[in-house]
């Protein structure tokens, strides 16, 4: 079964004049591994998922998640465009994205990024002030930096702000610098801080590089490297433990996993190591690349993971929902 869920005809305007509304299909994925919805799959349980599609050039290459609120989501894809909307649910499980919307991304002038080096945004965080979502905060690689932009009605909007990162960081310009982009929530000893972990670069043997941006919580600490895997988003849960994205690629198929990793191994000059709580391989998996959390209104926890297809026809958009166990 497919399941075409497209914007509604009364929405509001777009507030960019670049933005543009898509319609999106759906199609239900009902099992993971051997667990079906609703079944524990190592230390999750699975909550079904979906394949999307969409005839609109610009979609694809989802790089970034993150959530505003229990529904509504953002996305970076890494062509430069932000990908926003609301993430339905039948049941429980995903049923489609409603409201979806692409725009582009901008550079401090406001005009659209100028080339593939400097466009290739892979992270996204929703900033919350005063208690309400207020921007986001994207992660580039190759032209290795962070920018925020302002949220208008659940999309981010205008010119980039440039956000000061360690000099390190700025020289990276590769396509294994910035991947993951998170900030920590009130509960974290180091709330408000913005982490940031690279994809492929170490500056001590055996971690991926990792920064700590912080009024107080400022400094550099490191991910300890797993087996055939590098590190592709991160976001905290709301007791302040860190979930860590990472992808494999080996003989032309793809494996995940997620890692948790404790609220106090988060601090500047640690070593964060944790432990694997879901992973996947082979057709059950592509090439998963943006995390994101969210709260229910029933309290539920969410735990929600998309692939980049690369803009390949042989590579799938894929959407897999988890919760943690109670």
């Amino acid at each position: 079964m497919t399941v075409t869920l497209g914007l509604a005809a009364a929405s509001a305007p777009a507030q960019s004049p670049s933005a543009e509304a898509i319609t999106v299909s759906a199609r239900p994925i009902t099992g993971f591994r051997n667990a079906a919805i609703g079944e524990p799959i190592d230390g999750l349980i699975f909550e079904g998922g979906l394949e999307l599609t969409a005839t609109h050039p610009d979609f694809g290459g989802m790089s970034g998640l993150a959530f505003l609120d229990a529904a509504r989501f953002v996305v970076v894809t890494d062509q430069g465009r932000f990908l926003s909307g609301t993430l339905d649910l039948a049941d429980g499980a995903p049923a489609g994205l409603s409201d979806a919307q692409i725009d582009i991304v901008r550079n401090s002038s406001g005009n659209p990024l100028p080339n593939r080096f400097s466009s290739d945004s892979e992270a996204i965080e929703i900033v919350v002030r005063d208690g309400r979502p207020d921007a986001v905060r994207v992660g580039f690689e190759n032209l290795a930096r962070i920018a925020e932009f302002d949220l208008v009605d659940g999309r981010p909007f205008g010119p980039a702000r440039e956000v000061a990162i360690p000099q390190w960081l700025t020289d990276l310009r590769t396509n294994e610098s910035i991947e993951s982009v998170c900030i920590a929530p009130p509960a974290s000893p180091v709330a408000g801080s913005t982490l940031i972990i690279a994809e492929a670069h170490a500056r001590i043997a055996g971690q991926w590089a990792a920064t700590l941006l912080g009024n107080r919580d400022r400094g550099d600490l490191g991910l300890e490297m797993a087996p055939g895997v590098n590190p592709t988003d991160c976001a905290f849960l709301p007791n302040g433990d860190l979930l860590v994205l990472e992808r494999g690629l080996a003989f032309l198929a793809f494996s995940m996993q997620v890692r948790l990793i404790p609220a106090e191994e988060v601090r500047p000059g640690a070593t964060m190591a944790g432990e694997v709580i879901v992973s996947g391989s082979g057709s059950a998996v592509d090439s998963f690349e943006g995390l994101g959390v969210r709260t229910l209104p029933d309290g539920q926890t969410r735990v929600t993971i998309v692939s980049d297809d690369n803009f390949n026809s042989f590579q799938r958009t894929l959407l897999l929902e988890f919760s943690l166990p109670d």
